[in-house]
This record gives C-alpha cells, structure tokens and sequence, in this order.
C-alpha cells in the first residue's frame, strides 16, 4: 500500500498557541530537542514506513521550513519519493488562505491526483510520537474501511481538548465528540468491553483521536467537494460517519501533543528523564533530520547532568541541570540553567567579533556570565547579557514584552532578542 499512499502533512495556521516561538517561523520549523525541527517526526515516520511522497501543507512564514526540508530531505534520482512544501497560493478555484485543516487538504487536492494513487495518508505536524504507518493502513485495508482513525487510549480526564471516538465491537466508528469539556457525558462512548479485552485496556478507557487519517482518495474528494467541510475533527468525520465505513486504529506508542508552549516545553524536558519516554535514534527507525557539519560540543569546567547538549556547542565552567542545550550554543563561565531549553545560534561569531561587540557596549550570541535560566525557553540567537537573570515559576501570570513573554509559567525569549546584563526577566 505504500506505492499506492501519498502522506499529507498538515503544516498548520499562524501557530498562535507557540507564540514568540512561531513569530517567524512556521510551526512546524519550531527546534525540537535540541537539533531536530517539528517536522521531522512526521516525515521521518513517513519515510520509515516506506512513504516516500510527502506533501507538507502551510501558509505563515514557511522560508525557514523550505530550506531546512530542502537541505534534509533528498531522494536520489533513480526514486520518484519527495517531500514538497505546498504553501497556500491563489488559483483560478480560490482565491483565499486555508481556512481550516480540510479546506488546506481540498485547496491542494489537485496535486494528489497522481496516477495510482488509492489512498491519502494526513498527518499533523505538532505531535512526538514513533509510529509505523504501515499498520494503520494494514487496518484500513483489513477493514475495507473508506477512512481510518489513529487513536490512543487515555481516561475521562484525558478526554478534554480531543476528539473522541465511539465504536461498535468490530472497532468502526459510530459517533465522533470533538473537545468535549468536563462536563460531557461520554458514557455512550466508552470503549466496548470486547475490545477493552483485546485491546487490554481499563474499564474507563476512552479512544481519543491522535490526529491522523487514512482515506480512500475517492472518498476525501467527494467530502471535500462540500465548501462546509473546513476541518476534519469538527465537520468532516462526523458527517462521514452517516454515509461511509470509518475504522479506528490503536497506538499503543508513546504519543505526545506539543501545540502549546506548556506542552512543547514539558515534551523536550521529557526527553532528558532517564530512562526518557521518547528516544530520537532507533535502529530500525531513526528520526531525521538536516546534516550539519559541526564539531563536537566542547565542555571545559562544565557540569552537566541530566541534559542533552547538541552539536557545535561550547560551555565552559557553567552548570546544566535537566536541560537542552541546542546547536551551537556558547554558555560562559559561572552560568546555571536548571529545567530549560536553550535553542543555540544558527550561526558561530568569531572571537575577534566577540571582542570588538565588547569594546563597543553591545553583547554577543550565547549566554554571558553569571547568567542563571530557570524554567525557561532561549530561541536561537539570543544574547543574553552577564549576570541576567531569567526564572520562570509555575505560578508565575501570563506576561508580554517586547523581548520576552510568559506562557504556562515559562519565559520565553524571542528569537533575536538582546537582554541586558543584569536584566530580571
């Protein structure tokens, strides 16, 4: 089936929930532990699962995205796989920006109407997971199913802010409850007890949705074709379920949602616990991602525990606690960062550069001296000046300034930004 799939990957809007983080770039080009992007989950899930036509659907700041999917991902060619960005465009059809995850999928159908192709693999571009998408579509061909739903198995609580399958005992779905609150009865569509035991799950199971969909193309198009059906969660999987077969699948996997800054900050940190939930190199499926040429980090006095520390960095004579150090980070001397993510620099400056910034007052890349980061996000490219002092807390209120703002009790630095030393952020 995989010769006969072609993999959507929905990209998503302005990525309002990871702001300063997608102010300018996509979401999906968001830096992910340290030297992966967003992106690469889905792709390299795709491409292990022997998909090879990937189409990345977007519409906001999508340069940096174009580039680093260029740079990572090229097939040879005697191959006919690729991983194209499709950014919103004006057509003869329409002449408007994506106005929900469907209408993207319906503005670009066009281009997925390639010879032999049965099936449409759509995936989001905000989740950390492995998975291997061959079994789904083994579910969805196993089933005769027109569409097939990943889900994974969470409790009542889990519920909230997914949408939730009910099923009949041969796991086709009968009804569909997008974000439901708390209040919600959800007794209708508890798992049935046949699969519960199959399936071994609990008593109080719920399947909620995981976000990615297999569809017969025939069938997408012919939903699509209706101008009301902008989303999948919200208008399309409900009314399919009156006038198709739609199976549910279960992911047994470690799956994680990081739309949210919260999310996406307890997801990287994740990463660090021992043993962590999600490891990024798996023999039989690695993720991918752009191949840099840069040395080894070098750590000179440096205390590191618990973390993971990227290529090409340099720390010297500072302490790093359950943190993430990204690509090409420079922390100095005396600085501690305990339960935060530091991004790096996509670029290096020189030490003569370094000297004449300090001869004139200003303050170069990386982290300056003395400088203590506590439960807090740096972008890349930051400076952050000696003796700076950026703590988060998780009771801390929402906050905005101009360099800086305060989501779920992180601060977040913005890309860019220069901190002055001896600022209290």
């Amino acid at each position: 089936m995989s010769q006969s799939t072609i993999t959507v990957v929905l990209g998503g809007g302005r990525g309002t929930r990871l702001h300063p983080l997608t102010a300018v770039r996509a979401k999906p080009a968001v830096p992910l532990g340290g030297k992966y992007r967003l992106i690469d989950i889905p792709i390299s899930n795709a491409i292990n699962s022997g998909l090879r036509q990937i189409f990345v659907l977007t519409q906001f700041n999508s340069a940096s995205l174009n580039a680093h999917i260029s740079k990572a991902y090229r097939f040879d060619a005697f191959s006919d796989g690729f991983v194209e960005v499709l950014a919103a465009e004006q057509t003869a059809q329409s002449g408007d920006w994506y106005q929900g995850t469907a209408d993207a999928v319906r503005q670009q159908l066009r281009r997925l109407r390639k010879k032999g192709v049965e099936n449409v693999l759509i995936l989001s571009g905000d989740h950390l997971y492995r998975m291997d998408y061959g079994e789904l579509l083994a579910r969805h061909e196993e089933a005769s199913a027109d569409i097939t739903v990943s889900s994974i198995a969470v409790d009542r609580q889990g519920c909230d802010g997914f949408g939730v399958i009910g099923c009949d005992h041969d796991g086709m779905i009968t009804r569909f409850v997008e974000k439901p609150n708390s209040d919600t009865d959800l007794s209708d569509v508890r798992v049935p007890e046949s699969l519960r035991a199959i399936w071994g799950l609990d008593n109080d199971a719920y399947l909620a949705s995981m976000g990615v969909y297999v569809f017969r193309l025939e069938v997408l198009e012919t939903l699509l074709a209706d101008p009301a059906m902008n989303d999948f969660g919200g208008d399309v999987l409900p009314r399919a379920l009156s006038e198709y077969g739609v199976a549910v699948h279960l992911y047994e996997g470690y799956w994680a949602d990081i739309g949210t800054i919260g999310a996406f900050y307890e997801a990287n940190l994740a990463l660090c616990d021992n043993p962590p939930n999600f490891r990024f190199y798996d023999i039989a499926a690695p993720i991918y991602t752009r191949a840099r040429f840069l040395p080894p980090s070098v750590l000179l006095g440096a205390q590191v525990e618990n973390s993971l520390v990227a290529d090409g960095c340099l720390l010297l004579g500072c302490t790093v606690t359950h943190s993430i150090i990204g690509l090409r980070s420079r922390v100095e001397a005396g600085v501690v960062i305990e339960n935060s993510i530091v991004m790096g620099a996509d670029w290096y400056q020189s030490e003569e550069h370094r000297a004449q910034l300090f001869a004139k007052g200003k303050i170069p890349a990386g982290l300056g001296e003395g400088v203590s980061v506590k439960r807090a996000i740096l972008d890349k490219n930051v400076a952050i000046g000696a003796g700076a002092i950026i703590h988060g807390s998780p009771g801390r209120p929402d906050e905005d300034h101009e360099n800086y703002m305060v989501r779920d009790g992180i601060v977040i630095v913005a890309k860019g930004a220069v901190i002055p030393a001896g600022a209290v952020l």
